[in-house]
């Protein structure tokens, strides 16, 4: 292991383009390509798939292809029934730990990795990475940014287009760019489900 691929690992600033790190994150890409060349006569296969790429994935995980990943999703490791619509995103230099049951609308990015203000860091190329969770049971709504560092608590949900830059508790709704929490989830939500329509269903 090279200096900069422990640099990485250990979550402190380093350079991605450490030969050792290139040559490993492009030996986890394969199967990520494989996944998004499926037709639709393979959609029974693609869960069992997706735990061979990802570094971690539950019973019941389902991607709608396609989907991208700077290191092919190693450094995902999700719950159960987990559900992605197309066009997943990871910037997956560092780790991100999704819950069970979480659902991400279609053009959803998370992103780990990061790079130090100063231009004369970034002109070097450095960067850092800083993990992220989802908790059980969150909803991220189609094209939201979560960056890195940031948790969102379980039951939440994330309006469609909002860019999280700092932790939201659980049980919120929460949009915004930045997003921020609009109310809590509430008792009423029991009863309604769209625009005060109310909820025939248990």
């Amino acid at each position: 292991m090279s200096e900069q691929y422990k640099r990485m690992v250990a979550g402190l600033v380093y350079d991605p383009g450490d030969e050792a790190i290139m040559t490993e994150q492009l030996s986890c890409l394969q199967g990520m390509y494989d996944y998004n060349a499926t037709g639709v006569e393979q959609i029974g296969q693609r869960s069992e798939m997706l735990k061979e790429i990802l570094g971690g994935c539950g019973e019941g995980c389902y991607f709608e292809p396609p989907f991208r990943a700077n290191w092919g999703g190693k450094h995902l490791f999700l719950g159960n029934r987990v559900y992605a619509n197309a066009n997943l995103t990871l910037v997956d230099d560092g780790n991100i730990y999704v819950g069970d049951a979480v659902m991400f609308g279609p053009n959803v990015t998370i992103a780990t990795a990061g790079h130090p203000i100063h231009p004369a860091y970034r002109a070097k190329g450095l960067q850092f990475n800083a993990d992220i969770h989802i908790g059980t049971n969150a909803w991220i709504g189609a094209s939201v940014t979560i960056c890195p560092g940031v948790t969102i608590g379980e039951n939440s949900v994330i309006g469609a287009g909002s860019v999280v830059t700092r932790d939201i508790p659980a049980n919120v709704v929460a949009m915004g760019v930045p997003c921020r929490v609009v109310r809590e989830i509430t008792e009423q939500d029991n009863e309604t489900w769209f625009r005060g329509r109310r909820l025939d269903v248990e």
